[in-house]
């Protein structure tokens, strides 16, 4: 059957042909044959991809649509909307995954016939999996309206076919949610992974909270035969979405329920062996009022704004005795006054095992040093109780692609573990302790580690500043040396013939890539940010089906966000890292043009001023319009060596910053606590 009914907007456009949204607009305005508005609204037009499609070939700016580029389309101009798209999509996935026979028998003939006969399929495996009844998360889509769903399951399966079922559903279903970021609250994979191993094994793990579940995945385990996943979450279709995201990806049995947990708890008689949550922070209205006799508040009832108390209250009364429970928290949770008689009765009564402090990054919102709790429900009164607190903060990364998680994970294990087998842990200055009790038992109840750890020695005391200062006195003197020369005052060059990068492109003088939403690959990821600041790799590649486009020596990498005239030439010890996003590389010929020429003329300020589109919030850069010289090979060398030692010039000085402000920050710590003294 012929897709005629699916819209797509300028921005899945540009997805499509490769190019900036401007380019989109430019040809809208310039060009009259260009597709009619279908839907959407004046401001945000939708056009039918088969239109856009058609056109952009005609054109020469599309041989074919990849067929993972035409299922995202069809799955976002759906008629019922992404979301409906996505469980229709998810569930056709289950039965391929399950019963791909079935699926063959179903998907033989008319879409008609398709919509007919899937439900009655979909059915046998959807009770087999989430069970029967008007409870059952995944609803069965009706027949009429598996209908207009039709191109894309079939587009869906065959896309399948390739890298498998859950493959397939994590890159829609990511997909979806990196397009829709305000609407969901996610936990990065880092920070689910090490939840988990802080709960340690399980057969049965609850999410009161699951969201995406992302917590709940990152607990299945293949050791663990018969493994049980429970999860709620309030808005039914994510808990429908979540249900199939877990189903296709372990072999475990999968319980979501849709509802509020807090108010209307689906696992009241549930006693599993471990619960992590993710809760919603600061909520005012989490049932304070109706919820005052609940007999969930064994260790006091929360006030009004200890939502997040109530959660952690949940979660212990959820997990059978010496069940482990494992939320993250908003660092205030440890210290507000209003929740003080909470924290004092979860000390005494041996609940709470540790409270460790992230690092800022490692989770939404990304400008708070998060914190993690680790509890147990208690089998019986310890005698002489004592909890671990732990301050990872040191582990904080450079850029936007969050924490050193490997650093963070082996610290909180190593010290989890130890305290964990003896109820003990010797100090680390300035990363964990563990501290009797009583003697967080004071008037204000206060957890937060770096309250109560010795002072840290990371200065090193005069030796390691000497160290510093000695390599600052050499990039300084570097710097000197790699002052650019004055410039020359004779007369201006002549005028010379012009090209741009999209011309450069189309003649096969170079190769334009832009980054990925995620990939297969275990590769660090380079960052927009990454590239503005001059550093190394500092993202981590979400998991997805996509291939990632990876960097070689000799490519251009331009971030197309920002406004900032920056063009950074991949080096040895940056290449092989994966290509995020809002980023551009350009893998020129070097028989038609060399890097360092390439980098430097596209970083003319001018250039870029003309080469750019401004929204009401940011500036992007089209980098198909930026402009260079047309130069013989020699020449451009000439220029290539000058844009070079101008790049090491602008890298030793921001290398000798970074060992200023540890200088100095080195100095004001020794004088405060004592390792330096002012003599």
């Amino acid at each position: 059957m012929q897709d005629n009914g699916t819209e797509v907007t300028a921005a899945g456009i540009a997805r499509l042909a490769g190019v900036g949204r401007a380019a989109v607009s430019n040809w809208r305005r310039r060009h009259g044959d260009f597709p009619k508005p279908v839907g959407g609204t004046e401001t945000s037009p939708s056009f039918a991809l088969a239109e856009v499609e058609a056109w952009l070939r005609a054109q020469g700016k599309l041989a074919e649509v990849p067929p993972r580029e035409r299922v995202w389309q069809q799955l976002a101009g759906h008629p019922e909307g992404p979301v409906a798209a996505l469980v229709h999509a998810g569930c056709v996935l289950l039965l391929v995954h399950d019963r791909p026979t079935r699926w063959l028998r179903v998907s033989a003939g008319s879409d008609e016939r398709l919509a007919a006969m899937l439900p009655a399929a979909l059915d046998e495996v959807l009770d087999a999996r989430f069970g029967t009844g008007p409870a059952r998360t995944v609803p069965t889509p009706a027949g009429p309206r598996l209908l207009p769903s039709a191109p894309l399951l079939r587009g869906t399966a065959e896309l399948a076919a390739g890298p498998g079922a859950r493959k397939t559903y994590e890159f829609l279903l990511g997909r979806h949610l990196d397009a829709n970021p305000r609407q969901y609250t996610l936990t990065p994979g880092p920070l689910a992974d090490l939840m988990a191993e802080l709960a340690g094994p399980a057969r049965t793990v609850l999410d009161p909270a699951c969201g995406t579940g992302t917590l709940l995945r990152a607990a299945t385990t293949a050791t663990r035969p018969g493994q049980e996943l429970y999860g709620q979450d309030s808005d039914p279709a994510l808990a429908a979405l979540t249900a199939l995201r877990l189903a296709l990806s372990t072999d475990a049995a999968v319980r979501v329920a849709a509802g509020d947990s807090l108010r209307a708890d689906a696992r009241t008689g549930l006693r599993a062996d471990a619960a992590l949550c993710h809760p919603p922070f600061n909520e005012r209205n989490w049932g304070h009022d109706e919820l005052a006799y609940d007999p969930r508040w064994e260790y006091g009832f929360p006030a009004r704004t200890e939502s997040e108390l109530a959660w952690v209250q949940h979660a212990l009364a959820r997990v059978r005795d010496g069940g482990t429970v494992v939320v993250l928290m908003p660092p205030a949770a440890a210290s507000r006054r209003s929740g003080r008689r909470v924290r004092a009765d979860l000390l005494r009564r041996g609940a709470l095992r540790a409270v460790i402090a992230l690092p800022v990054g490692a989770a939404p919102p990304y400008n708070l040093p998060l914190h993690l709790w680790v509890l147990r429900r208690p089998e019986k009164a310890p005698a002489q109780p004592e909890v671990l607190l732990v301050d990872a903060g040191q582990f904080a990364g450079e850029g936007r692609g969050g924490p050193d998680w490997r650093s963070v994970r082996d610290a909180v294990l190593d010290a989890w573990t130890g305290f964990d087998r003896t109820g003990r842990f010797d100090d680390r200055p300035g990363l964990a302790r563990s501290l009797p009790v009583i003697e967080l038992l004071d008037d204000d109840v206060d957890l937060a580690p770096a309250r109560h750890l010795p002072p840290p020695t990371a200065t090193g005391g005069a030796g390691r500043l000497t160290d510093v200062r000695e390599r600052l006195g050499e990039t300084l003197r570097l710097t000197a040396d790699l002052t650019p020369a004055p410039p020359g005052t004779g007369r201006p060059a002549p005028r010379r013939p012009l090209t741009t990068v999209g011309e450069l492109a189309r003649g096969g003088a170079l190769v334009l890539r832009t980054g990925t939403h995620g990939g297969h690959a275990r590769v660090p990821l380079l960052t927009d940010h990454d590239v503005l600041a001059g550093t190394g790799p500092s993202g981590t590649l979400p998991e997805s089906d996509e291939e990632p486009v990876l960097t070689e020596p000799g490519d251009v990498v331009v971030p197309v966000l920002g406004g900032g005239s920056v063009a950074r030439v991949i080096d040895d010890a940056t290449a092989g890292a994966a290509l995020g996003r809002n980023l551009v590389l350009l893998r020129p010929d070097p028989t038609a043009l060399d890097p360092w020429f390439l980098a430097g003329f596209l970083r003319g300020t001018a250039n870029h001023r003309q080469a750019s589109s401004y929204a009401s919030t940011a500036t992007r850069l089209d980098v198909r319009r930026l402009r260079l010289p047309r130069l013989p090979l020699d020449a451009q060398r000439s220029y290539g060596e000058r844009f070079r030692a101008l790049d090491e010039f602008e890298r030793a000085l921001r290398r000798a910053g970074r060992l200023g402000e540890q200088l100095v920050r080195g100095m004001y710590d020794g004088l405060t606590d004592g390792t330096v003294t002012p003599g």
